[in-house]
């Protein structure tokens, strides 16, 4: 276990902040959950869901600066993935929806969330499954709204990128017409080490640390330039230029922390 991790997860303890926080955001939600139905119930898409995203980003700590122009759609967005604070920063600065694991779908009141911002659930390891999953992304995708894909397929260390799988690009193969694929890189800065959620830590133990800090938490999205459709044409191509673009803004961004120097 390194130091860091061990030490982060020795101050995963209940404080009077991260119980305050807490309690903001269940209040959030409950504030926002009668108008959410109700726009439901009419057919209707819920500007609530990103309203809580957005609230409950800022109840953490979360303060968001962007660079870049963001595409709104049509839009595969791929990315690398520290914290579960991604979810929040991009669903509700992107308004987009996810790829995630099928467990966070059964996961009480996460999964109920996350069906809430139409999240798309993947099997990795069900090969029986993947042509159902790979329809599902693209009818998602299909319907213009922004669509997130973590390709690193976990958390990773913020100062540097796991190796992407191709197989989860495989859904936007062949390109569907009007779609773009757009690298963001999400950086946490100097705090990045401190933000990431990494084994051993469990997730629990990592949410209960960040809502105990005492200092915002700042993420600059820096929205890269879409990739080329050369590079569309194999899921391969795609992963290996996703990768490039966002270790090259690593490599170009000055916080030290934030420079690629290892897992490239």
């Amino acid at each position: 276990m390194s130091p860091s991790i061990a030490s982060a997860t020795d101050r995963a303890r209940i404080t009077w902040r991260s119980v305050f926080r807490l309690a903001l955001m269940v209040l959030t939600l409950l504030f926002l959950i009668v108008p959410h139905l109700f726009y439901r119930a009419i057919g209707r898409p819920s500007p609530m869901v990103m309203a809580f995203l957005n609230a409950v980003g800022w109840i953490a700590g979360l303060r968001i600066t962007t660079t870049g122009t963001r595409l709104r759609r049509d839009v595969l967005f791929v990315s690398n993935h520290v914290s579960w604070l991604d979810i929040l920063a991009l669903g509700g600065a992107a308004r987009s929806a996810f790829v995630s694991k099928a467990e966070v779908g059964t996961t009480p009141l996460v999964g109920w969330l996350a069906d809430q911002n139409h999240t798309i659930y993947v099997q990795r390891e069900a090969k029986r499954e993947i042509h159902n999953q790979t329809n599902d992304l693209r009818n998602a995708l299909a319907r213009g709204r922004p669509v997130t894909l973590f390709p690193e397929g976990t958390t990773g260390p913020g100062d540097g990128l796991l190796p992407f799988r191709p197989s989860l690009l495989q859904a936007v193969i062949p390109t569907p017409p009007r779609l773009q694929v757009q690298p963001v890189f999400l950086d946490y800065g100097v705090d990045a080490p401190d933000i990431a959620w990494l084994d051993p830590e469990s997730g629990l133990d990592n949410f209960k640390r960040l809502l105990a800090r005492k200092r915002p938490i700042t993420l600059t999205i820096h929205y890269l330039d879409p990739l080329p459709n050369d590079a569309e044409a194999d899921r391969k191509l795609l992963a290996e230029a996703a990768r490039a673009a966002i270790a090259g803004a690593m490599a170009e961004t000055p916080n030290p922390s934030a420079i690629s120097r290892h897992r490239l």
